[in-house]
């Protein structure tokens, strides 16, 4: 996620710096051709980074330049930490890259892409069990948060729109969703003038939106409640269905008609294929209560960034003013989103994939992912030093850890039907007998030193309420093959004994994985912490989602 910054004065920064190289360059006006290395652009004098620099340099210098600095970013498919897809067949880039001029907003020009747009809202509204007789709508958006911020609006217009034909109050809108939001939940909150009502997760509900405080938050100026199929924590599903039974009797017995949006961001893509066909709980349109859900195909989508889907189950469910009809060079087109131009090519790889991996393809990959996250958790476990507080590799209605469910061995030939429901995340932590054996080991210390081999595998605190307990979490995608997680076992086993065996004046937590570059210590919007926090209270987010670990 891409953060606010500031412009940066290269005089005042440049003022700080001493022995520069560029003072004592001779030799200014002659230029080597022979390598990009031996070029004066690369060998002695630095390029302006902060202002457009005079003249430019050559095209294979630059390239050089920005390859080398790039470099030192991590390697994408040892990015644990992502939800987002890092692996494309080759078929499918080269038609990204065919396709990469192609925008979005240009419908009347690209007749065939739009086509294709169309295609995929209309099979993903099918996979999402769109009802007969219903015409679903929906919209290609950059991404899940986009998609978030238009199903909330549009819930929220309702709602006004209601309110005013039966000449009630519309100045105190509100929303539900549980601390374990991902922080675009909150954002649409806050952008559009909603009370964010934020409820604690607890053990009990398994981290995750626990329906009696739904049950006991709602009220007639309740918009909707936004339920996640897939939790960034922990990888939960939240229960749609018995939140939607909730709605069901408090409509029955004041009148209230409260709907659902489903941030299926990650779930969109996998439950179809798994839970969903294996009889599990109902989640999708299947659920009148539930009216719009969104998924990001750049996620389990399996397409590269860039590119999240948002559905309503009828058009009835868009008030008709949110359209906008564009008159654009030569065509008529209708549009609702946030966007305006935006890439296509993401458009057409989840086409692609939608077609050429079809419904048995994307199963085989699922289930694939959930097999390989199932065995990364019970290795965890049976080394006794880590328990895990996601539940996917547990039987159905078994969510609590235990040392003799832990060393059971592996059970092949199984697949998802038989275990708890759940996106494929491992989320785990040091067990209470190997903190106590070993006081000196902290748990960020093993986050530190698997970043030292490659690994980007975050650990952090649980949502507001539950911040006691700190976890690690790998995200299971479909590049993890499983040579990779026998690695990835090995290595985990490794650096924790390493750590065991420290001396226990060894601070490891000194290390620090992630270098304050020039750019990043000025990048801040300049707010002081009271402002800060003045403009929480403004919004009724004191009490806010405080992290965002996707």
């Amino acid at each position: 996620m891409a953060g606010l910054a500031r412009h940066i004065d290269p005089d005042e920064l440049i003022s700080k710096l001493h022995d520069h190289p560029a003072k004592h360059h001779q030799a200014r006006s002659q230029t080597s051709h022979i390598t990009p290395y031996s070029s004066r652009y690369n060998a002695g004098l630095e390029l302006s980074k902060f202002k457009i620099p005079h003249d430019g340099a050559p095209a294979d210098a630059v390239h050089q330049m920005l390859k080398d600095e790039l470099d030192l970013d991590g390697r994408p498919n040892l990015n644990l930490a992502s939800f987002v897809g890092t692996y494309m067949e080759k078929e499918a880039e080269q038609l990204m890259i065919e396709n990469l001029s192609k925008n979005m907003s240009d419908a009347d020009e690209y007749p065939a892409m739009m086509d294709m747009h169309a295609r995929c809202i209309s099979i993903i509204a099918h996979m999402w069990s769109v009802q007969k007789g219903e015409k679903a709508i929906g919209s290609a958006t950059t991404g899940s948060s986009e998609a978030i911020h238009l199903g909330g609006l549009a819930m929220k217009r309702r709602w006004q729109e209601k309110r005013t034909k039966e000449g009630k109050d519309t100045s105190k809108p509100n929303i539900l969703m549980g601390a374990n939001a991902q922080v675009a939940l909150e954002k649409f909150a806050r952008y559009f003038e909603c009370e964010s009502r934020i409820l604690p997760v607890s053990k009990e509900s398994n981290y995750r939106l626990d329906p009696k405080l739904v049950k006991e938050n709602i009220d007639e100026n309740t918009i909707g409640v936004f339920v996640i199929l897939g939790s960034t924590y922990t990888g939960h599903y939240e229960p749609v269905e018995e939140i939607s039974h909730i709605l069901d009797d408090f409509e029955g017995k004041t009148g209230h008609d409260i709907p659902i949006h489903v941030d299926a961001a990650s779930g969109g893509f996998i439950a179809p294929f798994t839970d969903a066909k294996a009889g599990g709980p109902k989640w999708d349109f299947s659920l009148p209560r539930v009216k719009s859900i969104n998924t990001s195909g750049h996620k389990f989508g399996l397409v590269y960034a860039g590119v999240g889907w948002i559905i309503w189950r009828d058009e009835s469910y868009l008030p008709k003013h949110l359209i906008f009809e564009l008159h654009y060079l030569g065509g008529t087109e209708e549009s609702y989103t946030l966007n305006f131009s935006r890439p296509g090519a993401q458009v057409i790889a989840q086409y692609y994939n939608l077609i050429h991996l079809g419904f048995t393809g994307y199963r085989a990959i699922m289930e694939n992912a959930l097999a390989n996250a199932r065995l990364l958790s019970r290795a965890l476990e049976a080394t006794g030093w880590y328990m895990c507080v996601s539940d996917i590799h547990r039987k159905k209605g078994d969510f609590h850890y235990s040392k003799e469910s832990a060393m059971k061995p592996y059970e092949s030939g199984e697949t998802s039907a038989d275990y708890n429901a759940g996106l494929p995340v491992v989320a785990f932590a040091l067990t209470d007998d190997f903190k106590k054996d070993n006081p000196h080991v902290k748990q960020a210390a093993v986050s530190n030193l698997l970043r030292a081999k490659q690994y980007i595998i975050p650990n952090y605190p649980l949502p507001p309420n539950e911040e006691k307990l700190e976890i690690l979490r790998v995200v299971v995608r479909e590049s993890m093959s499983m040579d990779l997680l026998d690695r990835l076992i090995t290595d985990i086993c490794s650096v924790t004994e390493s750590l065991m065996n420290m001396e226990k004046s060894v601070d490891i937590l000194a290390y620090e994985p992630v270098s304050q570059s020039v750019e990043k210590e000025h990048g801040s919007v300049g707010l002081t912490q009271k402002q800060k926090k003045e403009g929480r209270h403004r919004s009724g987010m004191e009490e806010g989602v405080h992290r965002t670990v996707c």
